[in-house]
């Protein structure tokens, strides 16, 4: 008898200490969230920044208490800048690191290869970078983009036609061949026809190339004079010094918000000028729709020592993750389905300007698309000026 009551007198207090730790354990849980990003490959630097960007919006979060009550915990994975790639990280974090919620996946070919996963696992994903038309149009109610589509910029682009002097009468296009480089030139082309504009020459670029010299050299003597370049910050970089040192006549200007950091630091030739389409202009940050929120950011960035131009695509990172902590907030639970009905209810100040969804694609399969703001800034000599 004493040897049963001795038994049962230790398992009573087991059972109080579990009972006691389980609200603990349970409030000290974190919340995960998975982000799929190139960190290496082809547009690494680009991956990175919004990586970095996704970081500080967590540290934020979690400094001013967490959300509902729990910290936010970044699952990051490297899809390589690789489609196939793309897909085994997102099916690594659904499956085997259980994030309720992702936030990728940069490029709109490697978004496009993850959305059927997605549906599959019934996953939500906000799309910080990617501008295919067809990422909200294909019928994927999982699917919430807080960037511009290609068309969106096109049409913004098309308002700030009469700031350029002299006057853009004809363009030619160099793009990357995928799905964000062609539609973004299939979208301007439309947007610049539409105002009276001559387009001329298309040229694409594999998106791992590193000379582009035949494609500068069948451009230099079309008679245009614009050229719009889309890809990222690498081979826009490579693209604007190669154009400089061939002396290509036309005027450089670049789509997507990537911006072309290494000229700050070692400019091309003396003199010479190339206007960007960016979606966060840091050097003016004042300008920014809220410029409290776009300097709590900015302050984050610096406090890291990180890259001042980078600010320039990382502010997607940032603002993607203060949209899924409010989805998770006014959801009440860090479940999928429940996550994906309050990003519909998300309304927020971000540093981009205000995020809230409308509806785009099929009935009954929309999926949500946010308006950003667009900034033209030109580069010239290592300086920049926001116009």
């Amino acid at each position: 008898m004493w040897i049963r009551s001795k038994t049962r007198v230790a398992l009573i207090a087991v059972s109080s200490v579990l009972a006691c730790s389980a609200p603990f354990a349970q409030a000290q849980e974190t919340i995960k969230i998975g982000v799929t990003e190139p960190l290496t490959g082809a547009v690494a630097a680009s991956g990175t920044y919004v990586t970095n960007g996704a970081r500080i919006a967590a540290d934020v979060i979690n400094s001013r208490g967490g959300v509902l009550g729990r910290k936010l915990e970044l699952v990051i994975e490297d899809n390589k800048s690789n489609p196939r790639e793309a897909v085994n990280s997102a099916e690594k974090l659904i499956l085997k690191d259980k994030v309720p919620v992702l936030m990728g996946a940069w490029s709109s070919t490697f978004t496009l290869a993850v959305m059927p996963k997605l549906v599959e696992y019934g996953v939500p994903m906000v799309v910080e970078t990617a501008s295919s038309t067809k990422i909200t149009t294909a019928g994927n109610p999982w699917i919430f983009r807080t960037s511009p589509t290609s068309a969106m910029e096109a049409a913004a682009f098309a308002k700030h036609l009469a700031s350029f002097s002299p006057a853009i009468k004809k363009v030619d296009f160099l793009s990357v061949n995928n799905d964000w480089g062609l539609g973004a030139a299939a979208e301007f082309r439309k947007a610049l026809e539409g105002k009276g504009i001559t387009v001329g020459r298309t040229e694409t670029m594999a998106p791992d190339a590193t000379d582009l010299s035949a494609q500068l050299a069948s451009l230099k003597s079309t008679g245009a004079d614009t050229l719009i370049v889309t890809s990222g910050i690498e081979q826009l970089t490579l693209a604007i010094r190669q154009a400089a040192e061939q002396r290509l006549p036309q005027r450089v200007i670049t789509t997507g918000g990537s911006f072309p950091e290494p000229l700050l630091k070692t400019p091309g030739p003396k003199g010479y000028a190339s206007q960007h389409l960016l979606f966060f202009a840091p050097w003016a940050v004042e300008r920014a729709q809220y410029p409290e929120v776009a300097k709590d950011f900015v302050a984050g960035w610096n406090a890291r020592k990180l890259d001042f131009a980078g600010q320039t695509e990382g502010f997607r990172g940032y603002d993607a993750i203060l949209t899924i902590a409010e989805a998770i907030r006014v959801a009440g639970k860090a479940e999928p389905a429940a996550i994906r009905d309050a990003l519909w209810k998300v309304k927020l100040k971000g540093v981009n300007g205000d995020i809230a969804f409308i509806k785009e694609g099929p009935a009954g399969k929309e999926s949500g698309q946010a308006e950003p703001n667009i900034y033209v800034v030109e580069l010239k000599d290592g300086a920049v000026a926001v116009k």
